[in-house]
Parts: C-alpha cells; structure tokens; sequence
C-alpha cells in the first residue's frame, strides 16, 4: 500500500493552554510532511482575530504550508476580502471558503447587509484577484440544510466552476460514504480533488454530538463498538484501528490524500499516519 499524502486541520487557541497545546500538536504531526495545515474559524466568526494570529504565526514559524479559513458570517464583501488581502500580504496564498456556521443562538445562517450571500459568490471573488489556492467544503452525507444529495452535489459543483481547486469533505465513518459520492461527482462533472475528511475519535461522545450536528450519519456498528470499547476501557484502541481500517480502505479504493481533523489533539493522528505509512520526513523549524 502507497502511503497518502496528507494533511492537517487545527484550531485556532483561545487561551495559554490551549496556545501549548497547538504547539505541541504541530510539533508532532509536521514531521509528517504534511502537504498544508490549515486553521479553523469558530462558529459565527467568533476566533476570526485567533484565526489570523496563529496562521501568520505558524506561516511564519513552523515551514509548514498554512490554509487560512475565511468565511461569510459577520462581515461584508469589503472586510472579508481584506482579510484575504491580510493573508496573502503575510504570504499566506491558500484559503479554506465557507459559508460559516450562524453564531450560536441565531438559528440558520444570515448573510451581513453587505457581505457574500453564500459561499459561491465568496469563492467567485476569492477566484478573482488570482492570489489563492481555494479549497472548499463538501458532504459525502447530506448537508443538514441541504434538501437531497444531488443538491450537495450540484452545490459543490458550482462551488467549483466558482474558481476553487479543491474540495476538502466533512467526516464519514465508512469508506462506501465517500466512494458513492465521488461516483455521484465523477456523474455530475466533477473532475477536480475530492480530498476525504478523516476524524479520528479522541472522544465518543464528543463525536458522536459533532456527527449528529453536520449530519454525518453514524452506522450502528460504530454505535455499538465505541459503546462496549468506553465499558472496557479500550475506546483508543478501537479508534486507532476503526480510524486506520476506513483510510486503509479508502487508499484502496484509488485515493491518494487525506485530511485529518485534529482536534488539536496529535498523537491518534499521528499513530494512524504511521500505521499507513507516513513516517517523519522533516524536521520541524523553531516555532515560538
């Protein structure tokens, strides 16, 4: 088996701790080699200066290629697309564009009086200053707002005539999940990367409430395992192996890159990616 190509996603930190622990987190999983990490937006906008202030951080301390989040929320085309202007002047060229999550307590997403209707218009314009490598969301399960697969489909495809390059997808727990819908992309047009989305599960109950939130459908054999595996004190083991097997899986079937979602927490990452192949390559630059 090939070993993939990988990637990484992290949050933003909020306090020292949680700086520490970001920290730690790279100094783990850069050796790697990671193709590009990038950093998350909170919901509503709310880590938008933390965002800023790690990815130019990290950009400039770490070697690593960083991805910026951006999102629609809270903002107007103006301010948004200066802080694009904000990345690319501190030499950060690729973008992650989303809609965004609507601030907490405010029901589904409104767009700013003078800010991007959707993500397409934000990726249009993005597209437009020929500045960025755009990477953008995609469902394998239906989105929670979206009315039918078909329409996850056609709104990644436009999100993708739009000016982006990649698609980047939400979890899944079995690899069928990604293989039906990159057969319903390759149907639909779609000759751009499809890069799966993989979560490895620090925490069952944690993901299992971050699942049912997206509308990553949950098999009942995960269910089950993740259940006796807490009752046995086993719940790492289980998720390195159910972790390893679905990417494993995932390589067979034809796919050649993967994106992990940390969590900020490294080493059940970092155990996976060695289970598959990606040994320490580099060694990571002084980051403080």
């Amino acid at each position: 088996m090939t070993a993939p190509e990988i990637s990484f996603e992290f949050f933003p930190p909020q306090s020292l701790e949680a700086s520490f622990r970001l920290w730690d987190t790279v100094q783990t999983l850069a050796p790697l080699g990671p193709r590009f990490v990038s950093v998350t937006y909170g919901a509503g906008g709310t880590t938008r200066e933390l965002t800023r202030e790690a990815v130019a951080t990290l950009h400039k301390s770490s070697g690593l290629n960083v991805a910026a989040h951006l999102t629609c929320v809270r903002a107007s085309k103006d301010e948004t697309l200066a802080i694009a202007d904000s990345f690319a002047e501190a030499g950060v060229t690729d973008l992650v564009a989303l809609r965004g999550d609507p601030p907490k307590g405010e029901g589904r997403f409104q767009p700013h009086p003078g800010g991007f209707a959707n993500s397409v218009e934000l990726i249009e314009a993005l597209s437009e200053t020929g500045k960025f490598t755009i990477r953008v969301g995609a469902y394998p399960d239906i989105h929670p707002e979206a009315p039918s697969a078909a329409a996850d489909v056609d709104w990644l495809k436009a999100k993708l005539d739009a000016g982006a390059d990649e698609a980047l997808t939400q979890f899944f727990f079995e690899a069928e999940t990604f293989f039906r819908f990159r057969d319903a992309c390759e149907k639909a047009g779609i000759d751009k990367p499809i890069t799966p989305g993989i979560l490895p599960i620090e925490n069952w109950n944690g993901a299992r409430n971050f699942a049912r939130r997206c509308g990553a459908h949950i098999p009942d054999w995960v269910e089950r395992a993740f259940e006796k595996a807490v009752r046995d004190d086993r719940e790492d083991l289980l998720a390195t192996a159910i972790c390893t097997e679905l990417c494993s899986d995932l390589i067979e079937g034809g796919v050649d890159k993967l994106h992990f979602y940390t969590l900020n927490r490294p080493e059940l990452t970092r155990d996976v990616c060695h289970a598959l192949g990606v040994v320490p390559k580099v060694e990571l630059q002084n980051v403080a």
